[in-house]
């Protein structure tokens, strides 16, 4: 079996090294490593690889991208996945509502924002990019969210069913009869469906 996307990223991690290796002697990029403030231009298509390039030699961690509009942070996360792989790069998406709003933001984005807290405060876990909208950037954060820790299930282990169930709606899920999309669970016998608010589709627990 194979992996389309994984084959994208260990092109892009390949194209990735041997542009590294160009770039450690351009004058432009080095000025930027052990300095405070540095300014060049790049033309845009270069701007992913070259950013790409700067988390590698760098050794600041994480580095944060600010970009105009969340379309931008979209599409320039999703192009420096190719070259750093997931696990490297975090999109930190703004709110959709404004305050005192009756609408509540979407689930997919208030996991991806407690992820993304999670992820930067954790030894080990932090992404070399950090990638947010102008609007992420100055919006603030809710009380204790630096304080949220994911729930975790691993293969194998045994969990409380009811505990878990209690934990989830706690945290904001809704207990559903079928689970159909993000922040929901569904209980049938010893059966857990949930649907994680960054995952793409519903997990299975028994």
């Amino acid at each position: 079996m194979t992996d389309d996307g994984a084959a994208t990223t260990l092109d892009g991690a390949g194209a990735l090294a041997s542009l590294a290796t160009l770039l450690r002697d351009e004058p432009a990029l080095t000025a930027t490593f052990g300095r405070a403030t540095a300014t060049f231009a790049v033309p845009e298509p270069a701007r992913a690889i070259t950013i790409a390039a700067i988390a590698s030699l760098s050794q600041r961690s994480p580095i944060v991208v600010a970009v105009p509009t969340g379309h931008d942070a979209d599409r320039l996360a999703g192009d420096l996945v190719t070259f750093l792989g997931h696990d490297a790069v975090e999109n930190f998406p703004a709110w959709e509502t404004l305050p005192f709003e009756r609408v509540s933001p979407s689930v997919e984005t208030m996991g991806r924002r407690m992820r993304a807290m999670w992820r930067l405060r954790t030894p080990g876990r932090a992404p070399k990019v950090v990638v947010a909208s102008a609007r992420a950037l100055v919006q603030r954060l809710g009380p204790h969210a630096e304080e949220v820790e994911p729930i975790v299930v691993r293969p194998g282990s045994v969990v409380d069913q009811n505990q878990l169930v209690t934990t989830l709606v706690e945290a904001g899920y809704r207990r559903e009869y079928q689970v159909e999309h993000r922040g929901e669970i569904a209980v049938r016998g010893s059966i857990v469906d949930v649907w994680p608010s960054t995952a793409d589709g519903p997990v299975r627990i028994d």
